[in-house]
């Protein structure tokens, strides 16, 4: 069995840069292969091939986790912003290795956002293939009409995109707000705010409750759970394979 991958992949896996970053970092000359400085990313390495980074030896990749994170509003989705505002990297906690987040939240969206070390398990997550609802409570603003929440059932375009479909049920009604709990297989950008502002709905709040299997629950917001070894492995079946070991079982 060939046990070999990428440079640029078991870099990411082990945590020192997203797989792009790695490449960067090989065609600087900061990365050495058995001793050697490697010139070109396209190699393959085996468990018994020896890399350093800067230096430094880079240890056996850790095993695949995931976790659970409540964002809080206000903060977006990514490692770092030109305009110097808060990313939810400025408020995970420190013992975390580095992580990845499952799809996005956008800046002013709150709930459940899934955190994971490992960029294949983050892929599998996000393939639309996987046919994973993503779940969410919504309060909208404007008059909520059946005929239009049909509309978004079957399937709705908004500035050229076509939608699939979007399951939306009204909870209840405060004055001209409406809390909805809003349910689709997509992870387009933006795409419930879009479709709902497409059928005279404002959107003024917006939390995930669920994706695919894991559920926001009692989860405070800013808190993160670690997802057991045996919930990830039985969840992922298929995506991606989780081997069995102690450290998949850790919960922090």
């Amino acid at each position: 069995m060939d046990d070999k991958e990428r440079i640029a992949k078991r870099l990411a896996r082990a945590g020192i840069a997203s797989r792009r970053e790695a490449e960067r970092m090989i065609e600087a000359g900061r990365v050495k292969l058995n001793g050697q400085v490697l010139k070109s990313p396209a190699v393959n390495v085996g468990p018994d091939d020896t890399i350093e980074v800067d230096g430094k030896a880079v240890g056996e990749p850790d095993s695949i986790r995931l976790w659970r994170y409540h964002k809080p509003a206000g903060l977006l989705t990514t490692a770092r912003d030109d305009l110097g505002r808060a990313t939810i990297y400025d408020h995970l906690p420190k013992r975390l290795p580095r992580v990845v987040p499952v799809g996005r939240l956008d800046l002013n969206s709150e709930g459940l956002l899934l955190l994971t070390n490992d960029g294949g398990l983050k892929r599998g997550l996000e393939l639309p293939g996987n046919a994973w609802t993503r779940t969410y409570r919504v309060r909208a603003y404007g008059a909520v009409k059946p005929e239009l929440l049909e509309d978004l059932k079957r399937g709705i375009t908004v500035d050229g995109e076509k939608f699939g479909t979007i399951e939306v049920t009204a909870e209840r009604s405060g004055g001209r707000n409406t809390w909805l709990t809003v349910s689709l297989n997509e992870g387009r950008n933006r795409e419930v705010r879009r479709a709902l502002d497409a059928v005279g709905l404002t959107v003024n709040r917006l939390i995930r409750t669920a994706y695919g299997p894991f559920r926001l629950g009692e989860l405070g917001s800013g808190q993160v759970v670690e997802v057991p070894g045996n919930e990830l492995r039985r969840a992922a079946r298929g995506l991606v394979d989780i081997p069995r070991t102690r450290d998949a079982d850790r919960r922090r």
